[in-house]
């Protein structure tokens, strides 16, 4: 293995490659890379997904996570990383109670979230419904 190798090695963990990424890129065995890691103390950083959902780090911080046996897998170290995950990532959730509407004030299509009663698209448009108009 060259130096040049050795190098590109030390890089490529320090992006969070895997050693079978790192080991087709330079075409040398994936377990003489993982050797050479072993050997030199090289364990990458975490930044794939894969890595960040096996649960042993949080999916915010990357803070490594304790697990208490018996107890489920937790993905966050605390609830200010998990609304900051959440809030950072609203394409991840999984809505399924959603609804289709038209607004009775404005006649606007709207989508409602786990709410199968609605009848307005705002609360603009509920006041509007609600004004009695003295003529």
């Amino acid at each position: 293995m060259t130096n040049q190798q050795k190098e590109k090695i030390r890089e490529m963990r320090e992006k969070g490659l895997s050693y079978a990424n790192i080991s087709s890129d330079l075409g040398i065995s994936e377990n003489t890379v993982k050797s050479y890691c072993r050997r030199n103390g090289i364990s990458g950083v975490v930044t794939n997904a894969a890595a960040l959902l096996d649960g042993s780090f949080c999916r915010q911080c990357n803070k490594s996570l304790t697990r208490t046996a018996g107890a489920k897998m937790k993905k966050f170290c605390s609830d200010k990383c998990r609304m900051a995950w959440w809030n950072a990532h609203p394409e991840s959730v999984n809505r399924k109670a959603i609804y289709t509407f038209v607004c009775q004030a404005c006649g606007k299509e709207f989508e409602s979230y786990g709410n199968k009663q609605r009848k307005y698209c705002s609360r603009t448009c509920y006041g509007k419904s609600k004004v009695v108009r003295h003529e």
